[in-house]
């Protein structure tokens, strides 16, 4: 498996874009517009990870954004779009993943990263903590918000 900081492998951008839209549901554009923007300015907010099989097929995925579309602006970056292909779960991609990008944004100098979700179990194994209740911008539904230190 090769674990992979989109900035880095440009060339993913395209199928990386049509793979977290079909997952999220989000329109691909959107992806696309936040994975340039990630390779443009090769640090900060946003950045795009991504796990490709022996095939070079992705399977596990994540980003980080400014805000997942929560009301709490000021608890910013945000972990977003964690996805793994139901065959690959279970093998610890998922920890990987949010450990690449509280590394790799450690690095980069920021301290603390967030991520809203609705499972209750996952993301304390993880090392992250409940922090607050946020509000979802289109649905107005509460949401959990979680928070990690970065690495270094």
């Amino acid at each position: 498996m090769q674990w992979i900081k989109l900035r880095e492998k440009p060339d993913l951008l395209e199928p990386a874009a049509k793979w977290f839209s079909g997952h999220w549901n989000i329109d691909e554009e959107e992806y696309r517009s936040s994975m340039r923007c990630c390779i443009l300015q090769q640090c900060g907010a946003p950045q795009w990870y991504a796990v490709l099989d022996d095939q070079g097929n992705l399977i596990a995925g994540a980003g980080v954004i400014e805000n997942d579309f929560h009301d709490r602006k000021d608890l910013s970056p945000n972990v977003c779009a964690l996805f793994v292909e139901e065959a690959y779960r279970g093998r610890g991609l998922a920890k990987g993943l949010l450990e690449l990008a509280r590394r790799d944004m450690g690095d980069m100098g920021c301290e603390q990263l967030y991520l809203v979700t609705d499972h209750e179990h996952f993301y304390e194994t993880c090392g992250w903590q409940f922090f607050t209740m946020v509000h979802d911008e289109t649905t107005g539904e509460p949401e959990r918000l979680y928070t990690v230190r970065t690495l270094r």
